[in-house]
C-alpha cells in the first residue's frame, strides 16, 4: 500500500511505480517531501535479442522428412528482452528510483510518465 497525503486536501495525479505526485508533493516510501526543486529521469537500459524459436527448430526437424516444407519453420522468429526501464527522482534531501520490465511499450511509457512528472514539478509552488 502506497503512502497517502497527509494533508488529505490534495488528490494523487500521477502514480510511477511506488511513487506517487500531488500537486505539492512527492510521495515516497519512506516519506513525503516538496515536489518544488525535484528532478526527474529515465533511462532504458533494454537490450534486444532476435533467433530462431525453439519450436520453429524442432518443427523444422520433425517435417524435413516429410517434404522440404519443413525447412520453412527456421524462419519463426522470437524477440527476447532484456535489461530494465529505470525512472529516477531526485530531490533536496531524498532520491528514489524505481525499475520497470523490459518491453516493447516500457520505455515510450517511461518517457510519457516522466514527461508527465516534469510538467507537474514545473507547476509546483515553491514551499
Amino acid at each position: 500500500m502506497y503512502p497517502v497525503p497527509q494533508s488529505g486536501t490534495d488528490p494523487i495525479l500521477l502514480q510511477i511505480g511506488d511513487m506517487a505526485l500531488t500537486s505539492t508533493h512527492v510521495i515516497l516510501p519512506y516519506g513525503q517531501y516538496p515536489l518544488h526543486g525535484a528532478t526527474w529521469t529515465v533511462q532504458d537500459t533494454t537490450q534486444v535479442s532476435e533467433g530462431i524459436s525453439t519450436v520453429g527448430i524442432v518443427l523444422a526437424l520433425i517435417f524435413v522428412w516429410f517434404c522440404l516444407l519443413g525447412l520453412l519453420f527456421l524462419l519463426m522468429k522470437e524477440r527476447k528482452y532484456y535489461g530494465f526501464v529505470t525512472v529516477t527522482v531526485t530531490g533536496p534531501g531524498y532520491s528514489h528510483t524505481a525499475q520497470f520490465p523490459p518491453g516493447p511499450q516500457s520505455s515510450a511509457w517511461a518517457a510519457q510518465a516522466v514527461a508527465q512528472a516534469r510538467a507537474i514539478t514545473a507547476s509546483a509552488p515553491a514551499m
